[in-house]
């Protein structure tokens, strides 16, 4: 699943690519749900990226999961 290979990637360091996934997930239609947040923030923080950091958080804004205490935390 998309969310099983980005957590994946944000757990073993290779954030760049747990982002491109993300994006490619976003592009195809296939909404995350609070796990691929959450493995997508890691993902930011693993490569300091500060700006993608800020794109994600949009986009729990966005769904709604800002209030869901695992992705709000």
């Amino acid at each position: 699943s998309w969310t099983a290979m980005i957590s994946g990637y944000a757990q073993h360091g290779y954030g760049e690519e747990a982002l491109n996934l993300f994006r490619q997930m976003q592009h195809e239609g296939v909404k995350p749900d609070k796990v691929t947040f959450v493995s997508t923030v890691k993902a930011c923080s693993c490569m300091s990226a500060q700006e993608q950091g800020k794109w994600i958080h949009a986009h729990i804004i966005k769904s709604g999961s800002e209030s869901n205490v695992f992705v709000g935390s």
